[in-house]
């Protein structure tokens, strides 16, 4: 069976990732896939709204999607394969189509989003969430950056959000995810068969029909800010540069203050990042503010070129990450520098430069 199941049934698109071994992480295949299913539908008369799920090895739902195939990143960047070019191309053309879809797109968000599944999700008019939802742009974790729109959208959450979750790759329940605005509710995971079996059960007059429908069936009520989500977390994480942050974490942690434990956790989860890949982080989200979706992706699809083409292959920040996580697992990478004091602004800077000239870039077509 194909890695991407698409099937119209009253008048409901419905495409289930159907990848389980591999936690739906995407290929580019499935990213073809995909883009050619929400392009037919996109004009087919009969296609009203368009829902999407998940699968693991037991069935449905279970886990959405766990990312882009990062061990297919690292083989591809060390074979010089064009493909990997190909991928985030097509990847961020497909994260464009889908946040400006003209009609409604619902993301059924159970187990772990990350990474390549945010990028399916995020641009939906529905997302829902369960209390098994798993979601980060943990991109940090392997020397890269959160991607697929995630300057775009993580730059537009409250205060230091974006910085916050963007930096340190933090793990969110439905509960949170709906709270800071990654989600719009969260329904039992034992709902879940009954809401998709719900979309094909009754004859629907439009797509907004269909999506009413849905809004009527779940708590759109917003729960609590979650525990981190602190004046502390706020002011940290607003300040100018990544070594003030650690600098201020270290003091906060310090201190007698309610969130001193916070503070720890949080400086030491910052210390096993790559230390020029959180500052090349912080200044796309911070540019992300003022830029329109089509002009982040832009901006993130220069800046990925950068990170498998700026250094030798050797000393790619993002082609190590992705060996000490998921290849030779020592879960040791040898960051280049070891500390953030160590970084050139220079070099960070020259993430952002353009690989293309305008009329060139890859992306050119979106607006």
């Amino acid at each position: 069976m194909s890695d991407v199941v698409c099937e119209i049934k009253s008048g409901v698109g419905l495409i289930t990732l159907n990848r389980p071994r591999a936690l739906n992480a995407l290929s580019l295949s499935m990213v073809r896939d995909l883009t050619a299913c929400l392009l037919a539908w996109r004009d087919h008369t009969e296609v009203l709204a368009v829902a999407i799920r998940g699968s693991h090895k037991e069935g449905v739902f279970g886990h959405f999607c766990a990312g882009g195939d990062i061990r297919f990143f690292h083989q591809a960047a060390l074979a010089g394969d064009p493909a990997l070019e190909d991928f985030f191309t097509e990847e961020y053309t497909l994260n464009h189509l889908i946040h400006t879809y003209p009609k409604p797109y619902i993301a059924f968000m159970d187990g772990i989003v990350m990474g390549g599944g945010m990028g399916l999700s995020q641009g939906a008019a529905l997302r829902l969430v369960t209390e098994r939802t798993q979601m980060a742009m943990p991109e940090t974790h392997i020397g890269l950056f959160p991607d697929v729109g995630g300057g775009f959208f993580l730059s537009r959450l409250a205060g230091a959000c974006g910085e916050y979750l963007g930096l340190t790759g933090q793990t969110l329940g439905g509960s949170e995810a709906v709270a800071v605005g990654l989600a719009d509710a969260q329904v039992a995971s034992s709902q879940l068969p009954h809401l998709w079996a719900g979309l094909t059960s009754q004859a629907w007059s439009d797509g907004k029909a269909v999506l009413n429908w849905l809004r009527s069936q779940v708590d759109t009520q917003v729960p609590a800010a979650p525990v981190w989500q602190h004046s502390d977390m706020q002011q940290v994480f607003a300040l100018p540069t990544v070594m003030a942050m650690m600098y201020a974490l270290t003091t906060l942690g310090q201190g007698p203050g309610p969130n001193a434990a916070w503070a720890q956790t949080t400086l030491e989860v910052l210390h096993h990042r790559s230390p020029l890949m959180l500052c090349v982080v912080l200044e796309q989200i911070r540019r992300a503010r003022a830029l329109s979706l089509a002009d982040d992706l832009r901006m993130e699809r220069d800046m990925v070129r950068h990170c498998f083409h700026l250094r030798p292959l050797a000393d790619s920040e993002t082609v190590e990450g992705i060996r000490a996580l998921a290849v030779d697992k020592d879960k040791q990478p040898q960051w280049k520098p070891q500390r953030v004091s160590e970084v050139d602004a220079a070099e960070v800077e020259s993430f952002f430069s353009h690989p293309w000239p305008a009329h060139a870039h890859p992306l050119r077509g979106l607006t």
